[in-house]
């Protein structure tokens, strides 16, 4: 079992499901059964993009905020995950550098409130290695990331990379 799962305090019951992926090979099959609404939705997530999982725990709890007070800024709860992991307020934009892509070779699987059954279905689908949530800073593209998040050697100096970027997810609707 490589798969971590979230608790979230202010919400009790409500659970994050991740599960970590590296050498995928199927990446533009995988996006292509986003679409398919027969399968149970699942944040798909450029795991190079992210260094640390409490970010992605941040943003869940942005998202089940922002679904309990009925503001969603998305269709669905879990592209509001992906929406809220990125830095910046635009939302295909978001999507876009968040998201997979079809070349992505590393992919972080979130869900909310995952059955045990819907995780293994989702598991047969992607075509590569899963791997514990502790190698996704090894994972990361730290330039990549301090390009979407506008980081500046100054700011890393003074804090880390990963509390940087959980300023920039917190602090975003007052940016």
């Amino acid at each position: 079992m490589l798969e971590s799962v979230l608790e979230f305090e202010a919400f009790p019951g409500r659970t994050l499901t991740l599960a970590l992926f590296k050498d995928c090979t199927n990446a533009k099959d995988v996006r292509a059964t986003i679409r398919d609404s027969s399968m149970a939705e699942f944040a798909y997530i450029n795991a190079a993009v992210v260094i640390d999982p409490f970010l992605v725990h941040l943003a869940g709890y942005r998202a089940l905020t922002a679904e309990s007070s009925g503001r969603l800024n998305t269709k669905s709860l879990h592209t509001e995950l992906i929406y809220n992991i990125s830095g910046t307020k635009h939302v295909a934009e978001s999507l876009k550098r968040f998201g997979i892509t079809d070349e992505c070779k590393s992919i972080l699987v979130a869900r909310f409130d995952c059955k045990h059954e819907e995780l293994a279905a989702l598991k047969s689908r992607i075509q590569g290695e899963e791997v514990p949530l502790t190698n996704l800073a090894a994972l990361a593209d730290v330039d990549l990331i301090d390009k979407y998040y506008k980081l500046t050697k100054a700011e890393l100096q003074a804090r880390s990379r990963a509390d940087a970027v959980a300023f920039r997810i917190g602090a975003k609707d007052c940016l």
